[in-house]
């Protein structure tokens, strides 16, 4: 009835593929969820008793726009000691409501119409509707498991056209799990900046690589003034609903962010930037316990897949599997909303991550080993009827 009022652009879009299929899980305790990627850890307890000691002194106001100088201050030593990068808190840093706001505000700063912004596919889901609402062009790169979904410099050069404009990269990779290393960049880094790229580079994985250290592109020589770099405090530190996350870059473009910041969401929730400071300050055995557990899952869980015949890439961060489904004929979604219906398994079909993405699945193991032992048990079985 009031659909002449509703933007084309709006329309165009398709809800989260994602979420699709977590809320048919939802409200069934039979189904074991491996789709919505948060961790199953609960915020630790000195972070949540320092926001009930702010709350009880009154802290309830609004922060400055750009979040709280002693976050920012405490953001700027935790990047340069984790990942080599530097800025200055007063005005390379924004703190946002969440990283996925901090894309948002970032592809909204930069593009034009007719911008082409290029992403590595598959990819967080995100990235192409955000694009689209902003009148710019989503160009894929593919990728593939035999090269470890990583960015290569032979893709990237096929699809650079006189209207590419972003580079949108996201390593570690949701879905993948994909990681690059500094020799992975180096050419990446040089055909970004023959082609005067800007790169946005979503890095809220960074603290989750099991076999390696995180590399942020912006750290390569002549980068960190053409990247900026999104992160926050949802999936290391386990604080998802307390919208928390940050951008980094050059100040003019980080004064651009900020613009629209002032005007939406004026500021991140003063209770979520105390807990991010009291995370970075005495958050880290947390951290690394999460990551511990993380890894034992994936381990488990990847070699569950390679032995009841899902060929599965190994995934050196985040925390998903992506095994292709290839061999049973299935399209990801036809395979993903039979294993829910048949045996109470939610994934999410890789064709929502991009046109790279169809032939697998993608599974969080962001879930207890009992669960995750299960799930696969029930896996093996749909698969002896598939196959």
């Amino acid at each position: 009835m009031h659909n002449e009022w509703i933007t084309s652009r709006v329309r165009e879009i398709a809800p989260s593929g994602i979420r699709a299929f977590f809320d048919l899980s939802t409200g069934n305790q039979d189904i074991i969820s491996l789709g919505v990627g948060e961790p199953d850890f609960v915020t630790p307890e000195h972070v949540r008793a320092a926001c009930i000691r702010a709350l009880n002194n009154g802290e309830t106001m609004y922060t400055p726009n750009s979040g709280l100088l002693e976050l920012r201050e405490e953001i700027a030593s935790y990047l340069h000691t984790s990942f080599n990068l530097r800025y200055e808190p007063s005005n390379e840093i924004m703190v946002t409501v969440g990283s996925s706001e901090a894309v948002d505000l970032a592809l909204r700063a930069f593009i034009t119409p007719g911008d082409e912004i290029i992403v590595p596919s598959p990819s967080y889901i995100a990235y192409s509707p955000i694009t689209h609402l902003n009148c710019g062009v989503t160009v894929e790169v593919q990728s593939s498991a035999e090269q470890g979904f990583k960015l290569t410099a032979e893709a990237l050069r096929q699809v650079i056209t006189p209207r590419s404009k972003i580079l949108m990269v996201n390593f570690p990779t949701n879905p993948t799990g994909a990681v690059m290393t500094y020799e992975d960049w180096l050419p990446i880094a040089q055909i970004v900046k023959e082609n005067n790229l800007l790169v946005i580079s979503d890095e809220i994985y960074a603290e989750l690589t099991y076999d390696s250290h995180h590399v942020s592109i912006a750290s390569l020589p002549g980068m960190l003034e053409r990247t900026i770099v999104i992160s926050g405090f949802s999936k290391a530190f386990a604080m998802t609903g307390w919208r928390v996350g940050y951008a980094c870059g050059d100040q003019e473009l980080i004064a651009a962010m900020l613009k629209i910041h002032q005007y939406t969401a004026m500021c991140a929730p003063i209770l979520g930037q105390i807990a991010a400071i009291e995370s970075l300050r005495n958050g880290m055995e947390h951290k690394e316990h999460m990551k511990r557990c993380f890894d034992e899952r994936r381990k488990l869980l990847v070699s569950g897949f390679r032995s009841i015949g899902l060929p599965c890439h190994e995934p050196e961060g985040a925390f998903y599997a992506f095994p292709s489904i290839a061999n049973t004929g299935l399209k990801s979604e036809d395979f993903a909303l039979q294993l829910l219906k048949e045996v109470g398994v939610a994934a999410v079909p890789g064709h929502v991550f991009g046109a790279g993405g169809e032939g697998y699945i993608r599974c969080s193991y962001a879930a207890s080993l009992q669960k995750l032992a299960e799930a696969l048990e029930r896996i093996e079985g749909f698969m002896k009827v598939k196959l």
